[in-house]
């Protein structure tokens, strides 16, 4: 199986990709899928990340994207998700801390 798709590494190696973004922070990836159908019927999907301390043991922030693909199932809208290539997860992961940062009240 190949592991430079999302669903590829997570099928492989039984556990999600972690990245260092673009702020210096460590990040794993997880896909969300809404419970419920939009007013359209599509199931929604999003990538959360999870930032981890310095000492990588306690998640201590995170960071999302809004809705990257959508589906009739939320097999369907998962199953997009996992055809981004880890490239492509990374360039999110960048904007979404970027966006983050951006928005945040000191």
């Amino acid at each position: 199986m190949d592991d430079a798709t999302l669903g590829g590494y997570l099928a492989k190696h039984s556990r999600p990709p972690a990245f260092g973004g673009a702020d210096g922070h460590s990040y794993s990836v997880a896909v969300m899928v809404e419970d419920q159908p939009d007013a359209e019927g599509r199931y929604g999907a999003a990538l959360l990340f999870v930032r981890w301390s310095e000492a990588g043991d306690t998640p201590a922030g995170h960071a999302e994207t809004d809705f990257l693909a959508y589906g009739s199932t939320r097999e369907e809208a998962e199953s997009a998700m996992h055809a981004l290539s880890l490239h492509d997860v990374k360039d999110h992961l960048d904007r979404a801390v970027a966006a983050r940062v951006d928005t945040l009240d000191w």
